[in-house]
């Protein structure tokens, strides 16, 4: 499992794809969500501007991410 640290109370769903180089660009980060691959905290999220924040759980296939 990698851990992440955001900067600031929070990460939106998009911008930790791109940062964790999960998604090469924002399309790709859109695609990714819209496909229903990511899960947080066990259920899938499919709000691209989801702010995330430290604790939660993020997994894409066998990709496991706890933000910090």
């Amino acid at each position: 499992m990698e851990e992440f640290k955001i900067e600031g109370d929070y990460i939106e769903l998009m911008a930790l794809l791109k940062a964790l180089g999960i998604a090469e660009t924002g399309g790709h980060a859109k695609h990714i969500v819209d496909a229903g691959e990511v899960n947080r905290n066990g259920q899938v999220e499919t709000r691209r501007r989801a702010k995330l924040i430290p604790g939660d759980l993020i997994q894409i296939e066998n990709l496991k991410i706890r933000l910090s």
